[in-house]
């Protein structure tokens, strides 16, 4: 008698139609990823490129004057530029190191009870809507910059006074932002690493914050390196927050400076721009699409090679083949 076989659709003899079904139906729904990202690209490019044509690709990304209503307008966003990358920079320096240490206290030594305290914190920093983070900062941070900006320079006939929206501020409300996917997707990440090789490090002799920093960290570096690099898409892509606490100038990025990010540029004149204008609005979100693509482009070859380099064999160094001959013997 020959076993009766069973599908969740029906008879053996639907399988394959609903296999074939199926794979039409994951293709479709997967080449509308690709899709969008050529869209967006395609219409990024059409959009951003007329401007650097008009205006010329060099005044635009070198030049330092931003005044597009003048009689002779200048279009130049260098400095828009440069602060985005070091306030990007600075707020992955400042949240990093605390995101990834936090995960680490999540993932290996939290006691239980605190660690369910913890965990939901993060989780609610993660579902604060952003323009929160840019009233807090008004509220809170801005006037202790003020504060400080008083007292570092008394005296200056020279310095522009912010009030507290600078760079300095910026930089914190991106970093307190970031910490969340930090957090979150280092904490799996760890906790993914096999529980064997922790034990194969305590067994060899090592203590817990050896095994931690030596063993566990760099076999969850993959997971760290991505939520990283997630947390940076999300800073440089931050506007309504960091246009509230920044000062959205155009100027040099110095800590004590109002300076105005790529996103902020874009957020704080489309509303009223137009013609040219508003075609190098549509070059700076160009711009800012060029730096995304380039940190996803960079982590992809980053993990690529931390593959390949985590499957070559490791050589034991005055190894020979008779040595391992005699040892068998």
């Amino acid at each position: 008698m020959q076993p009766k076989s069973y599908s969740i659709f029906g008879g053996q003899g639907s399988k394959s139609g609903v296999e074939r079904t199926a794979e039409v139906v994951f293709t479709i729904c997967g080449s509308f990823a690709v899709l969008a990202v050529a869209s967006i690209s395609l219409y990024m490019l059409l959009s951003g490129t007329p401007a650097l044509f008009k205006v010329g690709i060099l005044d635009i990304l070198f030049g330092t004057v931003w005044q597009p209503q003048a009689a002779v307008p200048s279009f130049g966003i260098l400095y828009v530029i440069l602060t985005s990358i070091v306030g990007t920079a600075l707020a992955i320096l400042i949240g990093v190191p605390i995101g990834v240490m936090t995960a680490v206290f999540l993932a290996e030594t939290a006691p239980a009870k605190l660690a369910g305290v913890v965990r939901p914190a993060v989780e609610l920093l993660a579902g604060i809507p952003s323009v929160v983070y840019g009233l807090l900062g008004i509220l809170i941070l801005n006037p202790l910059m003020y504060k400080l900006e008083l007292k570092l320079f008394a005296g200056s006939q020279t310095h522009q006074f912010t009030g507290g929206a600078n760079l300095i501020s910026a930089v914190l409300v991106l970093a307190l932002m970031i910490l969340p996917t930090v957090i979150n997707i280092s904490e799996t990440a760890l906790r993914s690493v096999p529980g064997h090789f922790r034990s194969a490090s305590l067994a060899l002799g090592a203590t817990k914050i050896q095994t931690i920093f030596h063993v566990v960290i760099p076999a969850a570096k993959s997971g760290i390196i991505t939520s990283i690099v997630l947390g940076t898409g999300r800073a440089i892509g931050e506007a309504m927050a960091i246009s509230l606490v920044s000062g959205s100038v155009v100027n040099m990025p110095l800590p004590f400076n109002s300076v105005r990010f790529l996103t902020t540029a874009i957020v704080s004149e489309m509303s009223y721009s137009s013609g040219l204008h508003k075609q190098v609005l549509f070059t700076i979100g160009l711009v800012l699409f060029a730096f995304i693509m380039i940190i996803n482009v960079s982590l992809s070859r980053l993990l690529k090679k931390s593959a390949v380099e985590a499957d070559r064999p490791i050589k034991v160094k005055g190894s020979s083949k008779k040595g391992d001959e005699r040892h068998d013997q």
